[in-house]
């Protein structure tokens, strides 16, 4: 069986330990007076767009340290297969899995716009933490549909697992793994990784969006890899809630004896790139326009881009990825991704999760496939 063991290196290691006190910052973690409070103290920390520039770098640099990312691993063969491709109208779907790093398999769909030559945009579409009859993640009929209508519109969309959903739970991996947050922020980088070797993707027009746990994946994703040129999540970004999964806050990425942050500000740093949140009424985005917002509009403005920042509030709607969230999401990248404006979604084909696993009895996991649930020594 093949092994692979990441180390980092002992300086690395030992200097994170000894100057840097973490703090795990989870769920409801702070209210909404005290999120307030906080935004202004770390307001009071710069002023000009130079000395954003300057906590921005520390805020990357606390997101990959705590995520124990810091250093990035080496960039291995992906490994990838694609199979099993079906047209449908306007657009295919294709399954695929793909190695993060050696034997550590993810599964996945790529949707591709159909009767177009070259030049698509790319998107990624991480899931969230919803489980249900129809397999949940990535299979969620609200999910094939974006994902095929994107198509539809000129993106080229890669999907995939996260830690013990799909394919992934079908391989034995439970989501409460200890190094989720790990795994999966360096598996969005991995998938962005293969998203860009797709035939006729534009490197230049790539973004990133999901909802809820997705939504976290969203900004992670973007805050520290500027190859994400337009960032959508959803259903997410608070100053109050850090996110109620390991793999959203089972790491110290928001508060150190030498720096304190939050998802808010986080999703900050994708200025001055385009940003569109889209927020409820239902959960803890219900704050989002005066709130979070308020606070990433200032670091957009240090850029002078307040216009390609946006909000979108939807009072009384519900935690999910619905019909009015998507139309928001379609707009925003056809602006800033040059796609065709949004066709109707009618008439695209919700495929049962069966038809959609990267591994099956005709394409098995490969041997060396590393055993379920196994740790990894970053």
């Amino acid at each position: 069986m093949l092994r692979f063991v990441l180390v980092m290196t002992v300086t690395t290691a030992t200097a994170f330990a000894q100057s840097e006190v973490a703090v795990l910052c989870q769920g409801y973690w702070q209210s909404e007076d005290d999120a307030v409070a906080q935004l202004r103290r770390m307001g009071r920390t710069w002023t000009t767009r130079v000395d954003w520039e300057g906590r921005a770098r520390l805020i990357r640099r606390q997101i990959l340290r705590g995520s124990r990312l810091d250093p990035l691993p080496a960039r291995t063969p992906l490994n990838a297969r694609i199979h099993s491709v079906r047209d449908e109208d306007g657009y295919s779907v294709a399954n695929v899995s793909f190695e993060p790093f050696p034997g550590y398999c993810v599964g996945g769909n790529i949707y591709r716009p159909r009767g177009r030559q070259g030049g698509f945009a790319g998107v990624l579409s991480p899931h969230g933490h919803y489980r249900g009859d129809d397999g949940g993640g990535r299979f969620r009929a609200s999910a094939q549909i974006r994902h095929a209508t994107l198509a539809r519109m000129g993106a080229v969309v890669l999907t995939w697992d996260m830690i013990g959903w799909g394919d992934s739970g079908h391989g034995g991996w439970k989501h409460g793994h200890p190094q989720a947050l790990s795994l999966q922020l360096w598996t969005s980088i991995r998938a962005l990784d293969l998203l860009l070797e797709q035939d006729g993707v534009d490197p230049n027009r790539i973004a990133c969006t999901g909802s809820s746990g997705g939504g976290t994946q969203t900004f992670l994703l973007t805050a520290v890899d500027d190859r994400v040129k337009a960032s959508a999540p959803v259903a997410m970004v608070s100053a109050h809630f850090f996110g109620g999964c390991k793999c959203e806050s089972g790491l110290p990425i928001h508060k150190t004896a030498g720096l304190e942050t939050n998802n808010a500000e986080i999703a900050a740093l994708c200025a001055p790139r385009p940003l569109i949140l889209v927020s409820n009424g239902d959960d803890w985005t219900k704050n989002s326009p005066w709130v979070e917002m308020s606070y990433i509009r200032t670091v957009f403005a240090a850029y002078g881009r307040q216009d390609v920042c946006e909000s979108v509030h939807q009072a009384d709607e519900l935690h999910d990825y619905g019909p009015s969230k998507r139309a928001a999401v379609y707009r925003f990248f056809a602006k800033h991704l040059a796609l065709s404006d949004p066709p109707e979604e009618a008439g695209i084909k919700i495929e049962p999760h069966a038809a959609q696993l990267a591994f099956n009895d005709d394409h098995p996991r490969p041997a060396h496939a590393l055993p379920a649930n196994a740790v990894v020594k970053w």
